[in-house]
């Protein structure tokens, strides 16, 4: 029995509550915008967003004492927070709602006189879920490769893979 204790990380053994509060709060802090911009991402609705990224927070500070290598706590982080934002665009389908309700598509529509900006928001919307997250970590969040990667849990390849279809699909969009 005393051999599986010494075989468990020191930090799941010897933290006290006070220690691994303030270790969640540092962490928190550096993660907290990212889980934000995660979920707007996928959302495209900052009430909703800001929901999802404060449920992920709740949930990250229940979970954080058995979240056994800490240092991955922002890709952690990440996938439950797009999970979560997933989860409520699927159950509420705000989006196709608001989607409704505009009436013009710039992108559609070259006659329209739009900033530059929003229609490339709404490009980036336009892509499929899995696409939208390598652009917004990648491009827009400025992550190299290989943290996207960790960031998903998928491969430099897929990631590059995936960067490459999203940029070549808003491309036809935008020309």
């Amino acid at each position: 029995m005393h051999e599986r204790i010494d075989r468990l990380p020191a930090t799941l053994v010897t933290a006290n509550p006070d220690e691994l509060e303030r270790e969640f709060e540092v962490r928190l802090v550096e993660s907290s915008s990212l889980a934000f911009r995660v979920a707007f991402s996928v959302l495209r609705h900052r009430e909703d967003a800001e929901d999802v990224a404060q449920e992920a927070f709740a949930k990250a500070y229940r979970s954080f004492r058995q979240l056994r290598d800490r240092e991955k706590f922002r890709a952690w982080m990440v996938r439950m927070t797009w999970r979560m934002a997933l989860d409520r665009q699927r159950s509420n389908r705000r989006r196709v709602t608001r989607e409704q309700a505009a009436a013009v598509d710039p992108i559609s529509n070259p006659h329209h006189v739009g900033d530059r900006a929003a229609q490339l928001w709404q490009a980036i919307d336009r892509l499929p879920e899995k696409l939208r997250m390598v652009v917004v970590l990648a491009g827009i969040e400025g992550h190299d490769m290989r943290e996207v990667g960790a960031l998903l849990d998928v491969p430099e390849g897929t990631v590059k893979s995936r960067l490459f279809q999203a940029r070549q699909q808003m491309k036809e969009w935008l020309s």
